[in-house]
């Protein structure tokens, strides 16, 4: 959970470079945040584990998860300020990002335990790499004794060490995947390639290959879908959007292929529309998308 401060500029600043931006502004960040409002706003009736200072950023931030319909019952306030990041985006849409983890450093595997009841309520348990290896591998172990699906989002990129067979989806970009011991993805067919290289790391793996698709390996198949085009595309934030969106059709009965489908289409839904507009997006935006690429 991060209060992320968003500038824009002309283009990426060298090191030195004193640069003026265009404008700044803050919006709700961090993976697991940014995931659990993509799931709600999808579908998904869906619950936070995470920590939060007693602060302006929290406080906003627990203003914008509950207004995207996300539970906090299990969001705790702990003495440390809350996470935060800056991010710099330019004109082309690309960006780069500092991240301070803040709370997030409080987030203990006892957290975890506290929200048993909602994890074992739950089909699908996403996870991402911006908490502790241990605080996953305790929502992983209680996910799996409940019968849930448990998705990972490793990002930042780490080998799953003891989460090593508690993982039924890997989620990765395509430098994500490098990190882990893939060759380079420059598009589908190397995304797939890649996909089948860490099919040791999980059930099935997904490899999101950005402006090119989306690419999968599960149960001995291989499969990859292009994705739908999008001029001067805003890329923050997509790949969370992705993951809410691939977990809540997962946790709506959806088979992986059609969840894949459903998960490539919000993304591209995410990045071709203004930042303003983006919190309205949701089922019938997708379904409008898929049907108008369908019948084109």
């Amino acid at each position: 959970l991060h209060f992320d401060v968003m500038v824009a500029t002309p283009y990426l600043p060298r090191k030195g470079e004193t640069l003026i931006g265009d404008a700044w502004w803050w919006k709700p960040g961090g993976k697991g945040g940014n995931q659990a409002m993509a799931a709600a706003r999808h579908g998904a009736h869906t619950q936070m584990i995470g920590c939060l200072g007693d602060d302006l950023f929290g406080m906003r931030l627990r203003e914008r998860l509950a207004g995207a319909g996300v539970g906090l019952e299990r969001v705790s306030t702990v003495v440390e300020g809350s996470g935060m990041s800056v991010a710099i985006q330019e004109r082309g849409g690309d960006y780069a990002a500092i991240v301070v983890s803040g709370a997030n450093r409080g987030l203990l595997p006892e957290h975890v335990e506290a929200g048993a009841p909602f994890i074992g309520s739950s089909t699908v348990v996403l996870l991402q790499n911006e908490i502790a290896e241990a605080t996953n591998v305790a929502a992983a172990s209680l996910a799996r004794a409940a019968g849930a699906t448990v998705l990972l989002n490793a990002a930042p990129a780490r080998t799953p060490g003891a989460l090593q067979g508690l993982v039924d989806v890997l989620v990765v970009n395509g430098v994500e995947a490098e990190q882990l011991g893939a060759a380079a993805v420059t598009d589908l067919d190397s995304a797939t390639s890649a996909a089948l290289a860490l099919r040791s790391l999980a059930g099935a793996v997904v490899v999101t290959a950005g402006g090119a698709g989306v690419a999968c390996h599960a149960g001995g198949d291989a499969w990859s879908e292009p994705a739908h085009p999008v001029e001067q595309p805003e890329t923050h934030g997509a790949g969370d959007v992705f993951c809410g969106a691939l977990a809540a059709r997962l946790a709506g009965g959806d088979d992986l292929h059609a969840s894949l489908g459903y998960a490539n289409a919000a993304a591209a839904l995410h990045v071709g529309t203004p930042e303003a507009e983006r919190d309205h997006l949701g089922p019938a935006d997708v379904q409008a998308l898929r049907s108008s690429a369908t019948s084109g």
